[in-house]
Parts: C-alpha cells; sequence; structure tokens
C-alpha cells in the first residue's frame, strides 16, 4: 500500500431542497465563522451512500444489513420450514440474543433492544441455522450460537464499524465486543459554504371532487427549505479497512471506489419528488498520504460572498470562489506544514485550483487513484 490515509473534499450545489430535516421538519443547520450554514449530517448521508443502487450493485454479495428484527427474520425462516410456533419463537429469541439484548417491547419478545449492524455472512449464518433447526428440530446449542458471529469482511460494515455491547445476562454473549469494528471511514458533517437562510414554502392542494361553485383548498400547509454550495469532507483509514476485510485487497479497492462515487453522485432523499434536488459534486479533490488528516474547512470559515455586501453587481459564483478559496488554503497549508503525498481533481467549474502533487481527470480517473496501491 502506497498510503493508509485518503482524504475526500467535495464541493456540491443544491437547488430549494431539504435534504435532511431536524426534529421539527426544517433543514438542518449549523453555525460557522459565526454564520448559519445548512447542514446534512453524516448518518444521513451514510445512509443515502450505502442503500444507493450505485453501492449495492457495485458491492454485491458485499453489503450488510442494519436491523433489530434478526429473531424475526429467524422466526419467519423457521415457520416456512415447517417448525411449530412455539419452539420457533424461542430458539428465535436464542439467535437474537447472540447479536444484543432483548427488547422489552410489548408483543415482540424476539426484537433485539437496539439497531445492530448484520454482516452479509452472519446474515447467512443466521439463515441457515434457522433453515437447519427447522429441519432437525433440536433446540441451538451455545456452539452453534456463537458461529452466528462471524467475520466483518462485509463493506459497509468495514467502512462504517459497528458496536456489539456486552450483555452477560445471556449466555454466551459476553465475549460480544471482540466482534466491534472500529469504522475505516470517517465522514464530516456537510455544511454550506456560505451564509444560508431557511425560508418557507406555504402551499395548498384543491379537492379534485369539489363542486364547481365551491371554492378554497382542501388542503393547506408549509415546509422548510433551503439551497447552498455544500463542503463535504471524509477522511478513509485505508490499511484500517483492509485489515476489517480480512486483508482481501481486491474488496478493499471496490469498496474504496464505490464509496467515492457515491459522496459524488449520490445525495439524501429527504422530500425528493417535493424538490428533485439530485446532484452531482462540480469539484472533487482525493489525497492520497500517510500524514496526520485534516479538512480543508477553514477555507469557509469567512462565508464566501460576504465581501459583496449582497450587491448585484458584484454578485459572485458561489463555486468558483470556494474552489479558489481551497486552492489558496491548501497552498498556505502546504507552506506551513509541506505536504508528501499525491493529489487527484475533478472540476467542473471556472475555479482554478491548483497544488502540488496534483493531477486532474474525470470523477472515473479519480475513483481510480483512490483506490490505488491496494490491489
Amino acid at each position: 500500500m502506497n498510503a493508509r490515509f485518503l482524504q475526500i473534499h467535495l464541493l456540491t450545489a443544491y437547488g430549494p431542497a431539504n435534504l435532511n430535516r431536524d426534529d421539527l421538519g426544517q433543514p438542518k443547520t449549523a453555525m460557522l465563522g459565526n454564520a448559519q450554514r445548512l447542514r446534512v449530517s453524516s448518518q444521513s448521508l451514510k445512509r443515502a451512500w450505502r442503500t444507493s443502487e450505485l453501492f449495492q450493485s457495485a458491492l454485491a454479495g458485499h453489503v450488510g444489513k442494519r436491523t433489530k428484527r434478526i429473531g424475526e427474520q429467524a422466526l419467519n425462516r423457521m415457520l416456512k420450514g415447517g417448525l411449530d410456533e412455539k419452539r420457533a419463537m424461542e430458539w428465535s429469541k436464542k439467535i437474537a440474543q447472540a447479536f444484543g439484548k432483548l427488547s422489552k417491547e410489548e408483543g415482540r419478545p424476539n426484537l433485539v433492544e437496539t439497531l445492530v449492524f448484520v454482516s452479509a455472512e452472519e446474515m447467512s449464518a443466521v439463515d441457515a441455522l434457522a433453515d437447519q433447526l427447522a429441519k432437525d428440530k433440536v433446540a441451538p446449542n451455545d456452539e452453534q450460537l456463537k458461529l452466528l458471529r462471524k467475520g466483518n469482511a462485509t463493506a459497509d460494515l468495514a467502512l462504517f464499524g459497528r458496536m456489539l455491547t456486552s450483555d452477560k445476562d445471556n449466555a454466551g454473549a459476553s465475549d460480544r465486543p471482540k466482534f466491534n469494528v472500529e469504522a475505516a471511514a470517517q465522514i464530516a458533517h456537510a455544511v454550506t459554504v456560505h451564509r444560508a437562510a431557511i425560508e418557507d414554502d406555504y402551499f395548498s392542494a384543491v379537492d379534485d371532487f369539489n363542486p364547481s361553485e365551491e371554492t378554497g383548498s382542501g388542503h393547506i400547509g408549509d415546509l422548510g427549505f433551503g439551497a447552498g454550495v455544500f463542503y463535504l469532507y471524509a477522511c478513509i483509514d485505508r490499511q484500517l479497512l483492509l485489515d476489517n476485510l480480512g486483508g482481501d485487497a481486491a474488496l478493499a479497492a471496490q469498496t474504496i471506489a464505490a464509496l467515492a462515487e457515491c459522496m459524488s453522485t449520490v445525495a439524501p432523499t429527504g422530500k425528493q419528488n417535493s424538490f428533485a434536488s439530485r446532484a452531482r459534486a462540480s469539484f472533487g479533490l482525493a489525497e492520497l498520504s500517510d500524514e496526520q488528516p485534516r479538512q480543508l474547512i477553514a477555507a469557509f470559515l469567512k462565508p464566501v460572498a460576504d465581501d459583496n455586501n449582497d450587491s448585484r453587481d458584484k454578485a459572485v459564483d458561489m463555486l468558483d470562489e470556494a474552489v479558489n478559496r481551497m486552492s489558496s488554503l491548501v497552498d498556505r497549508l502546504d507552506r506551513v506544514y509541506g505536504f508528501d503525498g499525491e493529489r487527484f481533481a475533478f472540476n467542473a467549474t471556472d475555479g482554478a485550483f491548483r497544488a502540488q502533487s496534483l493531477a486532474e481527470g474525470s470523477l472515473k480517473e479519480l475513483c481510480v487513484f483512490a483506490a490505488s496501491g491496494l490491489e
């Protein structure tokens, strides 16, 4: 491997949208540089990427599931296999306990208390055990239950990690923490590079069966939205990813390439039908190095366009200026700290990005660069 850390920096412009809502249904925000920015949480981003058609197809057979319903899945499989309901329920609870403490939710005794990230291998093992129990009609023993927790050669689990808490009240579960996975990818919350305000869309809907003489709406509502250019940063520890995947270099390379493409082309689906908020990154920078990683958020502590005093004749292209800001910051950081690594960028803006050890090209070429040295 020629570099441990991969850092990805993206600039993506979104029109009016509500990509990621807070508890009141409004777009999420953050204060940065004493100015309000729109924000998209890392949790929302990761969910969108790993469940996207692109990620699922690129890594078919190596994608896990996040669920509380492991026991319910096993129960249904055993019932289909001809096992009676009483034993199927009891044994499905034992299977669920291998992954976490059982929920106390009424009417759902085989539900795990918290969401568990289950690898593709583990889900296959659960299915196989459920089939065997239905066939043999013999209760599962501790060894069989321990074998449900397997290696983690699953792409999204290796990237984003998992924690299985110990539960010594459950037989055979006290060793569960050794199946924890440290996340190889660190994903920042995306924020706008400029000041951003939340606006309200007041809307009404007409009842199509209203009599012609009846006026007025059948429904009235309002919806928050915002627009802007977002800066997104991610850092991937490629060595940790390789370790998490059991040394499978080819799968690690596939995983990184898929993640880089998803980051550049896949957005959260919040209110997608209302806003058609589909976008692709206009600028992307990938850096490979063994040096201590760092964001480039400092380029935007002063909001882009603040110098223009909202004057129309001094309007600035947010994307172009953001690229220029990033280029300037990278140059200054290189002069202070040096840079021992390689860079690759794609640029669909009129902004100028210049940096040492930089190659330029397409998104496809950036994905190849991001995974280089792994195979």
